[in-house]
């Protein structure tokens, strides 16, 4: 799908300066590979360019079909994709791709600027999402985000509520509740901060990328679906995500 890439290192460097330094490359202990599936080489080019200078794999295919037969490979941990690809649309990709790989990392890129747009990608099981034009160090934030899932044996608990941050798994009242990666991780930092105020800003830098974020519904919507998927709005049980006005939300274990 056309859209456009804004970064100046890229493009029109200014007379007499240094490009401009992306930031610090964190440290790997494993090839991080990247899937990018974007038919518009004017995107995909710069952007397989600045993945691989973050220290990224990188593989770009261009229509929906390959997407979807090339990210059912486990050594792909992200997947950032065009809604608008040829073949089969981003949507259908990433509905059929959740069937067969629920915990990979999708990000979306969209050239649609309506709100119910970017809804339905998230329902479809889209991670986040990226509106076209966008500057490459907004998209590579939301990257870093994505990828920040720190490895551990930690089982949180808070009554009837697990979760199981090895297996990326989540229980309420022994049963299985399905949530989607980011709903997962925002969960995660709440839960990881008991009865800790967290602010909007806080949230979104550290489970989205970027508190660009903050006068979106974004953080709102995944905070509505996580409390129903948990049964905070069940008038039987204890309310666990609490709105705390002005501020932001704290999780109540108890």
């Amino acid at each position: 799908m056309t859209g456009e890439v804004r970064d100046e290192s890229i493009h029109n460097p200014p007379a007499g300066d240094a490009p401009a330094q992306s930031p610090p490359v964190p440290a790997r202990s494993a090839h991080t590979e990247v899937l990018l599936a974007e038919d518009d080489e004017a995107i995909a080019s710069p952007l397989a360019r600045a993945l691989t200078r973050e220290g990224y794999g990188c593989e770009v295919v261009t229509t929906g079909t390959a997407a979807l037969r090339r990210a059912q490979d486990p050594r792909f941990e992200l997947l950032v994709l065009d809604l608008g690809l040829p073949e089969m649309d981003g949507l259908e990709v990433c509905r059929q791709l959740r069937q067969v790989r629920p915990q990979l990392a999708v990000l979306m890129l969209t050239a649609r600027t309506d709100e119910v747009d970017f809804v339905v990608g998230l329902d479809a099981g889209a991670d986040d999402y990226v509106g076209k034009p966008f500057r490459l160090a907004e998209l590579l934030a939301r990257v870093r985000a994505l990828l920040r899932r720190k490895v551990s044996d930690v089982v949180l608990e808070a009554g009837d509520l697990q979760l199981d941050t090895r297996g990326r798994r989540v229980l309420v009242g022994g049963r299985d509740t399905t949530l989607a990666n980011r709903e997962f991780d925002l969960l995660r930092f709440l839960m990881e901060r008991p009865g800790q105020v967290v602010s909007r800003e806080e949230i979104l830098t550290e489970v989205w990328g970027s508190a660009d974020l903050r006068s979106s519904k974004t953080l709102d919507m995944h905070v509505s679906w996580l409390r129903r998927k948990i049964g905070d709005d069940q008038p039987d049980r204890t309310k666990r995500i609490v709105t705390v006005r002005g501020v932001g939300f704290r999780f109540d274990p108890d």
